[in-house]
């Protein structure tokens, strides 16, 4: 692989990666990511995520209240979100969104949670990184009820559901992003939704540190290991793994439009 390629959703913040920082983002350049993304859960911890990409060139992060917590960050206004917003290495909102599988947050505030992030969205133009986990149907329906209100840029991350919801997405925009899932044996589904996506709505990420790809599973899953998933992806789009690299960068800079390119892309 000679093109650069961008983790666009990890968490550097977590402790199985900020207890080797250097180390992560080192061994991650190391293997061509040039660029990663580390994603808010917590508004009130939103500060830790500061003091890493206020230290790093090449990482930015999102702002905004993971569905397991919106129960603890009923507060969270959209003024807030979008106040936050400003700062210049802020470059998405969320990850919001709905989560069935474990139920952390009642379903009604995950939803009302999701609202209040999407209108932030809207109003900073800034990209929505979506969860959606055992919530298929309930997140279609809400993403398209919202799109028919005003427009915003949805991004269903980790991608880990049945190809009608990619089928839906797509419908109204949204990017796909995959993560380590695409590479285990029994993801056959999510590797038929990442054939239903054109080239340009791809894009890749670890989630780290869980969901480390093959040969990595079951292990802390960091930065460096995004390639894994970007060489099963060209695989199962039929393209060369560079082909899949610029795409997937390219993606990334066009949907994150506050991201600026360092000297590793250029």
């Amino acid at each position: 692989m000679s093109f650069p390629i961008v983790d666009s959703h990890c968490h550097l913040d977590f402790e199985q990666l900020s207890d080797d920082l250097p180390g992560v983002i080192a061994r991650a350049n190391a293997a061509g990511v040039a660029m990663m993304v580390t994603i808010s859960t917590r508004v009130r911890r939103f500060q830790r995520l500061l003091d890493i990409v206020e230290a790093h060139e090449n990482v930015y992060c999102t702002v905004g209240t993971h569905p397991h917590q919106a129960a603890e960050e009923t507060d969270v206004t959209v003024d807030e979100l979008v106040r936050l917003a400003e700062h210049p290495k802020v470059i998405g909102i969320g990850e919001a969104g709905l989560d069935y599988h474990y139920d952390t947050s009642p379903r009604d505030i995950q939803a009302a949670s999701f609202r209040v992030h999407i209108e932030a969205a809207r109003q900073t133009g800034l990209p929505l990184i979506i969860h959606s986990r055992a919530a298929e149907e309930d997140t279609a329906l809400i993403l398209e009820a919202e799109m028919g209100k005003g427009a915003f840029k949805p991004l269903l991350h980790c991608f880990s559901s049945k190809p009608e919801l990619a089928r839906r997405g797509l419908v109204i925009g949204a990017y796909l992003s995959f993560s380590g899932i695409l590479t285990f044996k029994t993801a056959e589904e999510i590797r038929q939704a990442a054939e239903l996506a054109p080239m340009n709505r791809l894009l890749v990420e670890t989630d780290a540190p869980y969901l480390a790809p093959v040969p990595y599973r079951g292990k802390t899953n960091e930065p460096a290991y995004t390639a894994f998933t970007l060489a099963k992806l060209a695989e199962v789009k039929a393209v060369s793994v560079d082909d899949m690299a610029r795409a997937t960068t390219e993606n990334f800079f066009r949907l994150f439009t506050k991201a600026r390119k360092t000297a590793a892309f250029t």
